[in-house]
């Protein structure tokens, strides 16, 4: 205890390389694209300066034990994990919680966590944008944004949910199946829910509209042939054959981890060199989605 004088919370000093990693996620996706109505960016945890750590960040898509884990002994000082590692209040925070465990591993180990999720979305070169371009392919093809973001900084503009593209002409479902397939990891299933009566060999598509993650509701009202999705229900699924759309859904986490490997990692770095040109950005090996699909007669 300093018994010279007043002392306290406010005596701790931020970590300045913390703060540079904000400063850069901000400005590659600034945080007024963010949904807030439900979404929870920004720093979520903070950390303060200490000796020996590396300015070195590690991106996720989702923050486990295990990528806690793994960033602590790649000696991170800051995750910058897509999804948000706390979505509601917190009451306590303890090792009951696998949730709650892992924060206080990283808060013990010092390490910061940066969570950007529907900014990256809403960017005009972000998540939803880099998929339309997976789906459209070589084909041209003309674009909008399935709902915009209202709050829109004039730098990032236009910008909003989702996209939707209309073809010059009309483009091959199996092409696209096959693109969408080797883009986003070499992918040897995808779930296709097709009009009764519709030919995969054969379908061609018009227009199209595609959303990462859970993204059926933000593309519900677009009038186009095909969905694109990370993921959605039985019903919504339903609901679309029986407006004669296709959907399609590549499983949660693989309509977003490509981009984030390719394309927001090299720029967070790039971006973040100018104020600190040591900086390191990696990935995390145990960052994959949690569903593996077996065929249960190679099961033995």
């Amino acid at each position: 205890m300093n018994e010279t004088g007043a002392w306290g919370a406010w005596q701790v000093q931020p970590s300045k390389f913390t703060r540079a990693v904000v400063d850069a996620m901000r400005t590659l996706y600034p945080e007024e694209l963010a949904d807030r109505s439900w979404d929870n960016v920004g720093l979520l945890v903070g950390n303060s300066e200490a000796e020996g750590r590396q300015p070195k960040v590690l991106v996720t898509n989702d923050l486990t034990w295990q990528v806690a884990a793994d960033a602590i002994g790649q000696n991170v000082s800051v995750i910058v994990s897509y999804h948000p590692f706390i979505f509601s209040g917190l009451k306590s925070i303890t090792n009951d919680d696998p949730q709650q465990a892992t924060l206080l591993r990283l808060a013990q180990a010092g390490v910061a966590v940066y969570c950007p999720h529907t900014a990256v979305d809403a960017a005009p070169k972000g998540l939803n944008t880099w998929l339309a371009d997976i789906v459209a392919g070589p084909h041209a093809s003309r674009r909008s944004v399935a709902v915009p973001c209202p709050a829109a900084p004039e730098s990032h503009s236009p910008a909003g949910y989702g996209a939707v593209g209309h073809f010059e002409a009309p483009v091959s479902l199996a092409e696209i199946l096959r693109r969408l397939a080797s883009e986003l990891g070499g992918l040897k299933y995808v779930m296709v829910a097709s009009p009764v009566g519709a030919d995969m060999k054969t379908a061609t598509v018009g227009s199209f509209g595609v959303c990462a993650g859970s993204g059926y509701d933000v593309l519900k009202k677009a009038d186009v042939d095909l969905l694109v999705t990370g993921e959605t229900s039985h019903h919504s699924a339903l609901r679309a054959i029986q407006q004669g759309r296709t959907l399609v859904q590549v499983f949660h986490s693989n309509s977003e981890r490509g981009y984030l490997q390719k394309f927001l990692g090299p720029m967070l770095e790039e971006q973040l060199k100018k104020a600190v040109p040591e900086a390191q950005v990696v990935l995390s090996q145990f960052d994959k989605d949690p569903f593996t699909i077996y065929n249960v007669d190679h099961l033995g």
